[in-house]
Order: C-alpha cells, then sequence, then structure tokens
C-alpha cells in the first residue's frame, strides 16, 4: 500500500502551496482537512485554494456543504474516508492538507480521540452554556448525564466536562465506556513549515491584511444577506465571527483586523503544539516551496 503524506501545521505556512508540489512529484491527489473550506461560500477568510492555486491537482473535501449546514468531525471522516481509499485504489498519493488536526486525525487513525471523533458544534454548544450559566451548572449537567466522570472531573476542569458531555450527547453512552487508543488507519508520514514565531507572526498579520483587500467584510454581508445566521457553525470560523460582531457593535475596521490577528496567532499557537505530536513528523524549515518538496519527496521515499 501506498504511503499517505500530510502537509499540516499552522496557518499562513504555505500549506496548499506545498501539497501542491508534493502531488506533483508523488502522482498524489490533495485532502482538504479543514474545517471551514467545507462550507460554499466561505471563500476570501478561509483562503479558500483558487483554481490557479491547485496548480490542476484534484482537490476534495473542499465546497461540500451549506453555509447553513452543521458539519462534524464525524460527518468528515464518513466523506472523506472513502475518497482517501478510492485514491490508493488508483494507484495514487493521498495528501492531506491542512490545520484542522481533529479532521485530519481522523482519517489517519482509528479512534484518534476515543471511539467519537470530537464534533465542534456541541462542543461550542457546552462552552457557551459554561460562559451563560458558570462551570458549576456545566458540571452538574455532566453529573445528571456521567455521575462516574463527574466524580473524577472538577468543575474548573471545563475543558474534559465539556468532552464527557460531547461523548454522552454523540454517543448516548458515558465517557468511562469509551475506549481510548490511536491506531494508524494508513502508512503515512507528515511534513510542516516550522517558521520562527515573529515570522509566522508577521505572515499572519500579512493574511489578514490581505483578507480585508479582498474582500471579507463584503463576503460576510453577502452571507448574512443571504440567509445564513450569525450563529451557524460556518460563522464561527476566525474572521468571520470578528467582522460579524463588528457590524453589529459598529466597531471600526482597524480593530477588527487587529483582534482578528490576534485570535489568529492564539490558534496558531494550538496548532503548532497540536502538530508537533504528529508521529513520523519532518520539520520543515522555510525555504522555497520547490526546495521543501523535495525535502518531503526524500522523507517519503525513506
Amino acid at each position: 500500500m501506498r504511503k499517505l503524506l500530510a502537509v499540516c501545521g499552522a496557518t499562513a505556512t504555505g500549506k496548499t502551496a506545498l501539497a501542491v508540489e508534493c502531488a506533483k512529484r508523488l502522482n498524489g491527489e490533495i485532502v482538504s482537512c479543514d474545517a471551514f473550506l467545507v462550507y460554499r461560500g466561505l471563500d476570501v477568510g478561509t483562503a479558500k485554494p483558487t483554481a490557479e492555486e491547485r496548480g490542476g491537482i484534484p482537490h476534495y473535501m473542499i465546497d461540500v456543504c451549506s453555509p447553513t449546514d452543521a458539519y462534524s468531525v464525524s460527518d468528515f471522516e464518513r466523506a472523506a474516508l472513502p475518497i482517501v481509499e478510492d485514491i490508493l485504489a488508483r494507484g495514487k498519493t493521498p495528501i492531506l492538507c491542512g490545520g484542522t488536526g481533529f479532521y485530519m486525525n481522523a482519517l489517519l487513525f482509528k479512534h484518534a480521540f476515543g471511539e467519537t471523533p470530537a464534533d465542534p458544534a456541541v462542543r461550542e454548544k457546552y462552552l457557551r452554556i459554561a460562559e451563560r450559566e458558570g462551570k458549576e451548572a456545566l458540571h452538574a449537567m455532566l453529573a445528571e448525564a456521567d455521575a462516574e466522570s463527574a466524580r473524577v472531573l472538577h468543575a474548573n476542569d471545563v475543558k474534559r466536562v465539556v468532552r464527557a458531555l460531547e461523548i454522552f450527547e454523540l454517543t448516548g453512552k458515558k465517557k468511562s465506556e469509551q475506549r481510548d487508543g490511536a491506531q494508524p488507519r494508513f502508512p503515512f508520514c507528515a511534513v510542516a513549515f516550522d517558521y520562527p514565531r515573529e515570522t509566522l507572526y508577521a505572515r499572519i498579520d500579512a493574511r489578514v491584511d490581505g483578507f480585508f483587500a479582498r474582500g471579507l467584510v463584503e463576503e460576510v454581508k453577502g452571507l448574512l444577506a443571504a440567509g445564513v445566521p450569525s450563529s451557524a457553525q460556518s460563522m464561527q470560523a476566525i474572521g468571520y465571527k470578528e467582522v460579524v460582531e463588528c457590524l453589529k457593535n459598529g466597531d471600526n475596521l482597524s480593530t477588527m483586523s487587529d483582534i482578528i490577528k490576534k485570535n489568529t496567532r492564539n490558534y496558531a499557537k494550538r496548532q503548532c503544539t497540536f502538530f508537533k505530536k504528529m508521529p513520523n513528523l519532518l520539520s520543515i524549515a522555510p525555504k522555497r516551496i520547490e526546495d521543501a518538496a523535495k525535502d518531503a519527496e526524500e522523507f517519503y521515499g525513506r
């Protein structure tokens, strides 16, 4: 069986360009692993690759659902896994590309996060309850649904309390009944650009400036006018939710831009932490895409 190649890492590091160049070298096709590229109409603020940027390489899992839809990791896995298997069956190399770690791991591993993949919409619901009603109220909900988990989790441990509630809602089973463990589905290796923090932040700032220049505000206004509610899962993407709040509150563009940059930097830090734990990972120092792809090709061939 041919190996998979995962092109991962933080936002604004050039994953798409690297994946396309690797696909040309490895007879590959690209499967996007991005939680917001799945939505039609979210183009500017997601940096959705244009036809030119895709370089003639087939891309999958882009524009697969309406911006009014809720879309979970489970939905992604059900749709994307057969695509990966088909690419392999045709003798080509599946190249996973994206920065949504849960989505990528759902394809690379069986039960990577226990038996229940994460569901961003469900998780967001419980986080909002914690913000609105308090951590103790959230913990009380868990005590009703899963007393055993509630006994071992403190109310201050909101992240794990939310996870336990999420599991119960999605499966009807208690967290204690779930089996952890990561079993690779396929042989794979992974590559990621490793930018110095200051350089990465500068790239993020430039990227956000580019979003505004290409019409991010107009894109959000168009989505809202088309009937996409501000509470929709798609509108929780960084860039979109800040524009929505700005339009509601009448904030100026400069303030909105600064907030988006800050939130994107924080997200990038979490991405870096997540992907550093990826097995079989080659960290590539910043260099020309062609040279980076050559390094990836050599690493893939080992």
